[in-house]
Formats: C-alpha cells, sequence, structure tokens
C-alpha cells in the first residue's frame, strides 16, 4: 500500500485503495492498540538499491500520497522489501514471523487477485492460519477478487471477515524490542 500509484492498471486499483485506506488505518490502530506487530511488506517498484524510508518518501511525494498518509508505517515499523508478488518470495518474512511466534496472518493490502492471494497461498503452505478482511484489501478487478477471496476460503481454509470482526491476541515469544508479538499486517 505504500505506493507512487505510477504504473499500468493504477486507475483502476486507486478507486479500490481509496475505499480500503480508511478501513485499513483503523485496523493498524487496533493492532498496534493490542500490542500486534505490523508488518509492511512492499513492492520496491525496481529501485533497488533503496530502502523503506526512500520508498515511504517517494509515495509520499507524489499525487496520491492521500492514500499513504493514513497508514503510515511508524517509525518502529517492522519493513520487508519484496520483489514479486508473495510477501515471501526471496524476503526474511517466514524467519521473521517465527521468530515473533506467529500463528495466524491478517493479510491486508493489495491486489487481492495478485498480491494478496499468492501471498496467502504462501502462507498456508508454510502452516500458517490466515484472515482476510474482506473490506481492507483492494483489487483491480472486482469480479477476480470475489474469484480470490473464494479460492483462499476454499483452497487454503482462510477466514474471510470484515475488518471489524478481526480479533488480535498477543503470540506467545517477544518480538524485537522486547514487545509481544503476534499477526502481520499489509502486503
Amino acid at each position: 500500500m505504500v505506493n507512487t500509484y505510477e504504473y499500468e492498471d493504477a486507475e483502476l486499483l486507486t478507486p479500490a485503495a481509496e475505499r480500503v485506506v480508511p478501513v485499513l488505518a483503523r485496523l493498524i490502530d487496533r493492532a498496534r492498540d493490542a500490542e500486534v506487530p505490523v508488518i509492511y511488506a512492499n513492492d520496491n517498484f525496481g529501485l533497488w538499491r533503496s530502502h523503506h524510508g526512500e520508498l515511504v518518501e517517494a509515495a509520499l511525494s507524489r499525487p496520491h500520497a492521500d492514500l499513504v498518509e493514513p497508514i503510515r508505517p511508524a517509525d518502529d515499523s517492522l519493513f520487508v522489501v519484496k520483489t514479486r508478488h508473495s510477501i515471501f518470495y526471496d524476503t526474511p518474512l517466514s524467519y521473521l514471523l517465527r521468530q515473533l511466534g506467529a500463528g495466524t496472518l491478517v493479510l491486508t493490502g493489495q491486489v487481492t487477485e495478485q498480491c494478496v492471494l499468492y501471498s496467502a497461498l504462501d502462507a498456508h503452505i508454510r502452516h500458517f492460519e490466515i484472515t482476510v478482511p474482506r473490506d481492507a484489501v483492494a483489487s483491480i478487478h472486482p469480479h477476480l477478487e470475489a474469484a480470490a477471496l473464494e479460492m483462499m476460503e476454499c483452497n487454503m481454509g482462510a477466514r474471510i471477515v470484515e475488518a471489524e470482526d478481526v480479533t488480535f491476541r498477543s503470540a506467545p515469544g517477544p518480538a524485537p524490542g522486547g514487545t509481544r508479538g503476534g499477526a502481520g499486517g499489509p502486503p
């Protein structure tokens, strides 16, 4: 969701992102209040020498900064830069989640029929339980989003819920910085 929206199909995605951002901002606040880590897993957009701070700054300097500011990572947020669709592909996320003691992931973000779906599949094969708040994911093609949510529910046992129905609980192990860990956050 930390995004400049300067690519093909962005004009199809921005209306869905506009709908999702307020819901996602409230969900992130609830996770933080429950002391559950919010992990940003974000595309690097081909900026191979960039780090997460530069990605955030670039997104905030573009015309769609209003879609990033409400969900902007806090200074102590965990951030994984991903290279492809899945949050697990060539990233240290699986290791990080195990260190945090996470058993359930709350997957949010964009694009439901691509990144969220592929991340859910990779989470499933790693034996994580999956929750996807349908009102906290954005799609390019709504008919594919519906199919993707159905696939996650039927094929991966994902709980498909409204964001207000997500409950957070701390995981048993310590997280970085001495806080207790739990479910993950936006891909």
